[in-house]
């Protein structure tokens, strides 16, 4: 997997996923994170939506299988839909997102590790910037951090 913005040399893309995250908080403020197990980067918990779900239910669903954690969505942070970003994947698929960012909070499981990660833990947002981070997960979390009166849509 191979992930380009701005790059006058990505591929067209060839599939469009519809795809959902949620910034999921504690009590303490402090913000759901899993190391990536394919980029060994942090990141949110989501994915993409299957044909069965809808965009909230797709992120309690992948919340639920990347973390062990029940959550329910509390709001919208933002819409994410730049052409410009695509993920290039070595079967030949260059996928486009749209991808919708809630908010959540904790209602019940267990904090697990699934085989999509290597590490999970709630951050303190201080220590968000020492992060290895995609920037696309740094807007995100930018825009929750900034608590704006309307979603970002983009």
């Amino acid at each position: 997997m191979r992930t380009r913005l701005d790059d006058p040399r990505r591929p067209e893309s060839n599939s469009l996923v519809a795809a959902a995250f949620a910034v999921v908080t504690d009590e303490e403020g402090r913000i759901l994170l899993q190391r990536r197990r394919d980029n060994d980067l942090w990141a949110l918990p989501g994915g993409g939506m299957e044909m069965t779900d809808s965009l909230p239910g797709t992120a309690v669903r992948e919340v639920k299988e990347e973390t062990g954690l029940d959550v329910e969505i509390t709001g919208l942070v933002g819409t994410y839909t730049d052409p410009r970003h695509v993920i290039a994947y070595s079967d030949g698929e260059v996928r486009r997102q749209f991808n919708v960012c809630f908010t959540a909070r904790v209602t019940g499981g267990e904090p697990a590790i699934s085989d999509e990660s290597t590490e999970l833990r709630f951050v303190p947002p201080g220590e968000l910037d020492s992060l290895p981070m995609h920037h696309t997960q740094r807007l995100r979390l930018r825009h929750f951090l900034e608590h704006r009166d309307r979603p970002y849509l983009g």
